[in-house]
């Protein structure tokens, strides 16, 4: 890596282009967009987040943090984070990221609650949860987001990212000492590639570090977070197609996601009888 890509993690406003945003990501595989997020709406996510946060227990090893908690399923349990979910400049900017691929899908939602002293994080790629794939260094297959829902902070365990990482070879041995800490304000997003490398931080103050992980993949890769299980099928009736399609219910590739006789994968949720061609468009 180049000496300014190591120490960089840039900053950009709320009302920055989409191609602005899109250019910095695919230099440095991380930006973060500050202010993203009205503070009343990471308010009313966080209001109904709780109770399933305080369910949630710690995680059952080192890498998932055995004092973080990891509480998922935000599209049935939270309504005030669709508007996250379904961001305007981060879907432009994801379909941007992955254009090789024919749709993409919602990866997984998740909150994450670092508790006060634990320690960081293994640095990682998010994009090893595909059975570690070795992926071409050019081909994009995630692109996420950590949206914070308090101010994220070095002391309480800002996430951890190597600016310009994401065309280094696979390795287990990056440290650290090789990172700076996405220090952003409450409603901020960190946006990343799969690529990148990063890990979340020690959290050496005495509260707990929140923040949304909401990412995307490419619609013919498995989704991390299993949608159509996460949510109820009498709350899927509720959401509108957009909403649903995002999920999963689309075709991933050319016939690939079909349902039954060939039908849309929206009839499962919809009701209906429409064939549709393997092209993906109903008929």
């Amino acid at each position: 890596m180049s000496e300014q890509s190591i120490g960089t993690l840039e900053h950009v406003r709320p009302d920055a282009s989409a191609d602005r945003v899109h250019e910095i990501l695919e230099r440095d595989g991380a930006l973060i967009i500050d202010d993203l997020a009205p503070i009343d709406t990471i308010d009313r996510i966080a209001d109904e987040m709780a109770p399933y946060v305080a369910a949630t227990p710690g995680g059952s090893d080192d890498f998932s943090g055995r004092n973080t908690r990891r509480t998922g399923a935000l599209v049935a349990r939270s309504p005030a984070s669709h508007e996250l979910i379904r961001h305007p400049l981060i879907l432009d900017v994801t379909g941007r990221l992955l254009h090789r691929a024919k749709s993409y899908q919602l990866h997984l939602t998740q909150m994450i609650s670092i508790g006060p002293d634990s320690p960081g994080q293994q640095i990682h790629r998010d994009q090893w949860a595909f059975d570690f794939f070795d992926f071409p260094a050019d081909h994009h297959v995630q692109c996420n987001t950590i949206w914070a829902m308090t101010d994220f902070t070095e002391e309480n365990g800002a996430t951890r990212v190597m600016p310009g990482s994401q065309a280094l070879p696979n390795s287990f041995e990056h440290t650290v000492d090789e990172t700076v800490p996405a220090e952003m304000s409450k409603g901020s997003c960190l946006l990343y590639t799969g690529k990148v490398y990063h890990g979340g931080g020690a959290n050496r103050s005495g509260s707990v570090r929140a923040g949304l992980n909401i990412t995307y993949d490419v619609a013919w890769l498995r989704q991390e977070e299993n949608q159509y299980l996460s949510v109820p099928r009498d709350i899927a009736e509720q959401l509108d197609d957009d909403m649903l399609r995002l999920m999963g219910y689309q075709l991933g590739a050319y016939a690939l996601g079909y349902i039954d006789d060939v039908r849309d994968p929206l009839d499962a949720i919809r009701g209906g009888r429409g064939a549709m061609s393997f092209g993906g468009r109903a008929r």
